[in-house]
């Protein structure tokens, strides 16, 4: 009964046959070989237009080069308040960006609320040199939280974004399992709403180490290149993660994926709600639940074999929580189990 984190999962067996199919031979190094750019051309048909698409090793690496890429001198990135690039990626940012801040910006269920986001932009001058200067807006699709913006959310963001002529910045680590929960087609949740780029994750939906920087206007990019080597993210045997890639985008794996992880969370949060001894913290549509269980029966479900993270309350909800309770998080992934969530919920019922 593993649930502490989708990276626990191992990878899926077509992208680990795609690696061994690329073991033998040799291929042009550095992005230059036939398989790389056949993926190139596979982001442009997932995302409907031609777009630049850049390889990296880690979600963190996709966030702070992207930030990287937009930066300005006395640089800040505004973002929502428990966004993992503010939370989670340990001065990642500020350390590519030598030296951008980010602005934290409140809102409900992780999302950032829009007249928040104008109050905090009115705060910077253009001829008030000490506060710096705004580069870009960032957003988690899905959140730390686990929720999702509408398409109709995105877009007023991006329309405050670009406003100030800020680039719109989406994390995607999981990407997909957002796509699947929202509806919406990959161009109708980015760039037909106003996203300049996309941190694009697929380590956590069945990848070993494939992770992506996409820019939707690919003058945008002229500079990545370097911003990227610079930031030792350029990989010489790259079509290792291009295989990663084309596996993960075959026969719509990385949906199937996706819809399997979701739905795995799904039949989890019925268990929840069918508990006597357990509440769902708010509403998710992903493959992250978030679940407030009385402290004896956390230690039960851990003491029969359940992993799973407690996790710090959102600052406006601390209080949702009793003196005899926690707050977890709990996670499924493409290799969850029926198994594993139906011993789970008897656990807890």
């Amino acid at each position: 009964m593993i649930f502490a984190s989708d990276n626990w999962s191992g990878a899926h067996p077509a992208v680990n046959a795609a690696i061994a199919a690329e073991s033998g031979g040799m291929a042009a190094a550095y992005g230059a070989s036939t398989l790389d750019r056949a993926v190139e051309q596979r982001f442009n048909e997932i995302f409907e237009r031609e777009v630049a698409v850049f390889f990296v090793g880690t979600g963190t690496a996709a966030n702070s080069l992207a930030f990287a890429a937009v930066n300005r001198p006395g640089g800040v990135v505004l973002c929502h308040r428990e966004a993992h690039v503010i939370e989670d990626e340990c001065g990642a940012p500020e350390f590519f960006t030598h030296g951008a801040r980010m602005a934290p910006i409140d809102g409900d269920g992780g999302r950032i609320d829009p007249v928040n986001l104008q109050r905090e932009l009115s705060r910077f001058k253009p001829d008030f040199v000490h506060a710096g200067q705004p580069m870009a807006v960032s957003i988690s699709q899905p959140g730390e939280a686990g929720t999702l913006y509408s398409a109709e959310e995105i877009q007023v963001i991006a329309g405050i974004a670009h406003g100030r002529d800020l680039a719109l910045h989406m994390d995607g680590a999981r990407f997909a399992n957002g796509l699947i929960a929202s509806g919406l087609s990959p161009a109708e949740m980015t760039w037909k709403r106003g996203v300049d780029i996309l941190s694009f994750g697929a380590t956590k939906n069945g990848c070993w180490c494939a992770e992506a920087v996409v820019f939707f206007e690919p003058e945008r990019a002229r500079q990545f290149p370097y911003i990227r080597k610079r930031g030792a993210q350029l990989f010489s045997k790259t079509r290792f993660v291009a295989a990663q890639f084309m596996a993960y985008f075959g026969d719509g794996l990385w949906l199937e994926m996706a819809t399997h992880a979701n739905a795995m969370a799904d039949r989890l949060r019925a268990g929840i709600d069918a508990s006597p001894h357990a509440r769902q913290a708010w509403e998710t549509h992903t493959n992250e639940s978030f679940a407030i269980l009385e402290k004896p029966t956390a230690e039960r479900l851990r003491a029969e074999g359940a992993v799973f993270y407690d996790w710090n309350p959102p600052h406006a909800l601390h209080t949702l929580i009793g003196e005899n309770e926690t707050l977890v998080r709990l996670v499924t992934s493409w290799s969850t189990e029926e198994a594993e969530v139906d011993r789970f919920s008897q656990l807890l019922a």
